[in-house]
């Protein structure tokens, strides 16, 4: 897969970001001192008064958004997933999630691709999925990551998107994305696989 082009998802969901932030002046964002990694830095630059940096202080970022998503606005919280997913666990559960507040939490450097960065997270998939009326998205392309963050702004409710901080394959394919639905990408007979995330193009290839 050498000459198929590489993108990342978190990426596109920066990218995505700052084309919603026009069409939706409710739209805010907040980052954890991170803005240079989980891509926000674009909404940030194009968008300087919705963006907040919390510094590292994931547990507050993520009550600051519960807190003004009762005022009608559309917090988007990114921070590495082990910090978001694992250090702002009880914040996601008891402050968003419960009272099922519209917060969208989207963490880069998930899974073990996450190379010289380090802090890789493993479980964050696990952790949010446990949650009672959180809905969990795992991209598999960048082109699936810009239709699931375009998704996300208009979607009602506590969402946790998982990206990956490495280039990943973009598929030809322009296939539907449509939150809770999977698409079939290769018919069968023989085994049935299912994948999410990178984890896609590596099946694929298999």
């Amino acid at each position: 897969m050498a000459d198929v082009k590489k993108i990342a998802t978190r990426d596109s969901y920066g990218s995505a970001l700052a084309e919603l932030g026009a069409s939706h002046p409710d739209l805010i964002v907040f980052d954890a001192d991170l803005a240079g990694a989980t891509m926000t830095k674009y909404f940030r630059d194009a968008y300087p008064q919705r963006f907040f940096d919390c510094g590292i202080a994931e547990a507050d970022m993520m009550n600051i958004a519960a807190g003004l998503s009762t005022m009608g606005l559309v917090p988007f919280c990114s921070t590495f997933a082990m910090f978001g997913a694992g250090r702002a666990y009880e914040q996601i559960r008891n402050s968003i999630a419960y009272p099922r507040f519209n917060v969208k939490i989207c963490c880069s450097h998930a899974g073990v691709s996450v190379g010289e960065d380090g802090h890789q997270a493993i479980e964050d998939i696990g952790l949010m999925r446990l949650i009672p009326g959180m809905t969990v998205i795992v991209p598999a392309d960048a082109k699936e990551a810009r239709k699931a963050t375009l998704a996300l702004a208009e979607f009602r409710g506590p969402a946790y998107m998982r990206l990956a901080r490495l280039a990943t394959p973009v598929f030809e394919e322009d296939y539907p994305f449509q939150i809770g639905k999977a698409n079939v990408l290769r018919e069968g007979t023989d085994a049935a696989v299912f994948a999410c995330g990178l984890m896609v193009s590596e099946t694929l290839a298999a």
